[in-house]
């Protein structure tokens, strides 16, 4: 699934309402509460804040509120956009203020799916990638062999550290660890030591 990299805002008026939206990343309902709470209170003075999130590696946990609007109209318009572009750990909160003209339900329901989708489009997005680090240790002669050859794997490095061998942590797909390791011992002639973390690791590996 994708996630929310950088927050970003937009805004719009229809009827002489102006909608603003609030894209942001949040790892916890702590999280989506507290930004809520600072959207609501830099915004004191608007008729609704409505919201909606979507957390978990699969999404699982979702919510949404309509803050007085017509049920239906607001929150779930908006949780909708976050299931279409597959974000979790994501929250848009989208201020009204009420301009005094009145849309109705359909107007309301694609007016805040609107600030929604423009506010992800502010945002910058990343895809949520597992990867297992493997550590590998060889002599500094070897080093540049191991490099070209991760870059041609397109495969992401870490800092290397220098001590009386060279250690150059590489991230790879967890599928293709065994194959991985099968070529570096190839390469180094069995001299590479290669160490593995048992638990994969989440990269964010942005969208352009």
């Amino acid at each position: 699934m994708l996630t929310i990299l950088k927050n970003g805002m937009a805004e719009f008026t229809v009827q002489r309402s102006r909608f603003i939206a609030y894209a942001a990343a949040v790892k916890s309902e702590d999280d989506a509460r507290a930004f809520l709470a600072r959207i609501r209170k830099e915004h004191y003075d608007a008729r609704h804040c409505c919201s909606a999130w979507i957390l978990g590696a699969d999404g699982a946990r979702q919510k949404s509120s309509d803050d007085g609007e017509p049920g239906g109209t607001a929150g779930m318009p908006i949780l909708e956009v976050l299931k279409r572009r597959e974000l979790t750990d994501a929250m848009i909160v989208v201020v009204r203020y009420f301009g005094g003209i009145k849309l109705g339900a359909g107007g309301l329901t694609r007016a805040y799916a609107h600030a929604a989708t423009i506010g992800l489009d502010a945002s910058a997005l990343a895809r949520r990638v597992l990867l297992r680090r493997l550590n590998v240790t060889v002599g500094y002669e070897t080093l540049s062999s191991i490099e070209h050859w991760a870059r041609k794997k397109n495969l992401r490095t870490g800092e290397a550290v220098y001590a009386e061998k060279v250690t150059l942590p590489l991230l790879v797909e967890p599928d293709a660890c065994g194959d991985a390791i099968k070529e570096l011992t190839d390469l180094t002639s069995a001299t590479a030591v290669i160490e593995g973390q048992d638990e994969p690791e989440e990269v964010l590996e942005p969208i352009e």
